[in-house]
């Protein structure tokens, strides 16, 4: 049987987490959904689809979604969930997690990577983050969850843009960018997002690509983050707001989580590598969100690509390099104060 795909869910409250969902129940896209719920958030689904006092924890909708709440363990549910299926009593394609707004959703995506059982049965797709624009700003400067819940993301949608001007919507993302450089961002419309753009979107596969957005590679040769010189597009003059003040643009040097990249010519040795990166995972794990790279090793004319959550890393040979193609490595690291001279030197003696 193929793997059911499985879509985490996370955004603080507010931030339209919900009114998605709803959507995702309601519409009539032929789709057969599960739903699970932590059931703690201030607001909850079941007001408007389910009717939470009763017992059955699952309910199977008109259009074939199921929506069910966790009591309990999410992978007594899941493994609940597998087994009902198994047996036919529920049919469903796919799965969409959504996590509290005060969650952390490393535990629930490493689920997916420790619990065989559960990797027999779901495959993690995606983690996908909803983002308030009129809020953000300082849920972010307030709430290590939210900084957590952005480098995680394979995914950032921006909802309530309508709400903010265009300067505030250009800082926040800049924003977002530097905490995640991985994760496309899209404004949305009140959960108005089509389903292909949240689903199968392969965020943990490992794939040969490693999307960093090539303006945020750029402004990395400028020496050391020296952020006054952003380029901006079309040569107009730099009027954020934020860079008169505090706020905003260049709040992002005090956001904890922060991401950077290596790149390097030179191939890797690989027996070093893998100490050194092991070592980093020993100490720093906790602290580190969402890592990818795609690498040049000596002694192999295929990519290395390997990527992890928390202290979770797994690694596969890629395709082969092409004839011509200029062999380097590449990797991103999300973390919390990670600290990026140690990594940096430490990656740097592991190369040939």
């Amino acid at each position: 049987m193929a793997l059911i795909p499985v879509t985490i869910l996370t955004g603080f409250l507010g931030s339209g987490k919900t009114t998605l969902l709803k959507r995702v129940l309601t519409e009539a896209h032929g789709q057969k959904i599960a739903v699970i719920e932590n059931e703690f958030g201030e607001e909850n689904i079941d007001n408007d689809i389910l009717v939470s006092d009763t017992e059955e924890q699952i309910i199977q909708m008109s259009n074939g979604c199921i929506c069910c709440t966790i009591r309990e363990d999410l992978r007594v549910t899941l493994q609940l969930l597998g087994a009902k299926r198994r047996k036919g009593l529920l049919d469903f394609e796919r799965v969409v997690i959504e996590t509290t707004g005060l969650a952390d959703p490393g535990p629930v995506a490493q689920t997916f990577f420790m619990d065989d059982e559960i990797a027999e049965t779901f495959l993690l797709d995606s983690i996908l983050t909803l983002v308030d624009a009129k809020h953000a700003p300082n849920q972010l400067n307030d709430r290590q969850e939210a900084r957590r819940q952005v480098g995680f993301a394979d995914q950032i949608f921006i909802s309530k843009a309508d709400l903010v001007s265009d300067a505030e919507l250009d800082a926040l993302q800049h924003r977002l960018k530097h905490m995640n450089p991985r994760a496309p961002q899209k404004a949305v419309h009140f959960g108005e997002v089509s389903l292909a753009e949240v689903f199968d979107l392969r965020g943990f596969n490992l794939n040969a690509k490693l999307d960093i957005d090539p303006d945020f590679l750029k402004e990395d040769d400028h020496g050391h983050h020296d952020h006054d010189h952003h380029d901006h597009a079309h040569g107009e003059a730099c009027d954020h707001p934020s860079h008169q003040g505090a706020s905003g643009h260049h709040h992002h040097h005090d956001d904890d989580v922060k991401s950077f990249v290596f790149r390097s010519d030179k191939a890797f040795e690989p027996a070093k590598l893998e100490d050194f990166l092991g070592a980093i995972v020993n100490v720093y794990g906790p602290r580190m969100l969402r890592y990818k790279g795609v690498l040049n090793m000596r002694g192999t004319e295929r990519k290395v690509i390997f990527q992890g959550v928390h202290q979770l890393m797994g690694s596969d040979l890629g395709p082969m390099w092409a004839e011509g193609e200029h062999k380097m490595s590449k990797m991103v690291f999300i973390g919390i104060d990670l600290p990026q001279d140690i990594l940096m030197q430490g990656l740097e003696q592991c190369l040939v």
